[in-house]
């Protein structure tokens, strides 16, 4: 009955050593009660023994010990423990693969390009609740930012954390792919998935773009490449002695690199030239097809002292009646 139970507030359990004090107070008490009663003889008294009602009497302060044990437990918070449990859930394996370099603040996008990508990678991610989605995050080099997860509120809440500067500057889109291959490549899914993001050329990294999507194509990994910018020239912030300016700069992808790391791994090219053909892109990834995994779900904390406290009160209000009705005493 009490396995998976923990408490919130422990010390609290401390209080039940109350109890055993006022169960020797309550005997002591009961002797000095009794009154001295002077009588000649007491040979009409022998052979008398006391009634069931005097030994039920005491029942009334066990009913009160046994309410007071029982709102010190609910002081202490019983919670039901996190449970596990295996499942299997229709789904495929995802990582989001993020360009976070300074060229993202260009403001092409809504209000640029790095929160119009959280916004709408978010927005993907609800659209998929069932998904292990990881995220990875590159610019000079690249780290994970969520491993491979089915508890997306904790994946969205790094989402918000992102932002440009977080790393060295520059586009290492090779250690961005291998960073992201290496959290797939243990998967069993049917279908593991890619989605890289970014805005520039690739210009720092240990790793070729190409040699990193040649090792995705061992594990069956299918890339999606999504270019982030508008065509031509686009507004990006730059710092002057006057403040941060606006100021229009050539938008620079490398497609055609973007097109032959998708084509390698039979995934697709998509160009996103605003919020709207983004969203367009991520709805068509949307349309993936799904295959069975198995995941283990955890349960949160369940509150057990509402029934206690319950108990308890009623407890008490037995005791309340009973000692004003049958065990009433007339003074």
């Amino acid at each position: 009955m009490l396995k998976g139970i923990t408490f919130a507030n422990p010390h609290y359990l401390y209080l039940l050593l109350i109890i055993p004090l006022l169960i020797v107070w309550y005997f002591y008490r009961q002797r000095r009660n009794y009154a001295d009663m002077q009588v000649p003889t007491t040979r009409s008294m022998e052979g008398t023994r006391p009634s069931l009602r005097i030994y039920l009497y005491h029942s009334l302060y066990i009913l009160r010990m046994l309410a007071i044990g029982l709102l010190i437990v609910a002081l202490a918070r019983p919670q039901k423990s996190l449970s596990r449990q295996d499942v299997s859930v229709e789904g495929i394996d995802i990582v989001l693969a993020m360009d976070i370099s300074g060229s993202m603040l260009a403001q092409d996008f809504n209000p640029n390009r790095i929160e119009a990508s959280k916004n709408l990678a978010m927005e993907f991610i609800d659209g998929r609740p069932n998904d292990r989605i990881g995220l990875v995050i590159f610019s000079g080099e690249a780290f994970t930012q969520c491993p491979m997860t089915t508890d997306h509120v904790v994946l969205k809440n790094l989402f918000k954390d992102i932002k440009s500067g977080m790393i060295e500057d520059g586009t290492a889109l090779g250690d961005g792919l291998a960073t992201a291959v290496n959290r797939l490549r243990s998967s069993t899914a049917i279908s593991k998935v890619i989605i890289l993001m970014t805005d520039g050329v690739n210009n720092m990294g240990a790793l070729d773009p190409l040699s990193a999507a040649e090792i995705a194509k061992l594990y069956g990994i299918r890339i999606y490449t999504i270019g982030i910018g508008t065509i031509g020239m686009a507004p990006y912030p730059i710092q002057t002695p006057f403040g941060i300016q606006m100021q229009n700069m050539e938008v620079k992808i490398d497609e055609p690199l973007l097109q032959e790391v998708s084509k390698m791994t039979d995934g697709k090219y998509f160009r996103a030239t605003g919020n709207t053909k983004l969203r367009a892109v991520y709805k068509e990834i949307d349309k993936l097809e799904k295959s069975k995994i198995d995941v283990t779900e955890f349960r949160r904390k369940k509150e057990e002292y509402l029934f206690i406290v319950l108990v308890a009160m009623i407890l008490l209000a037995v005791e309340v009646i009973l000692r004003n009705t049958v065990f009433r005493n007339i003074p």
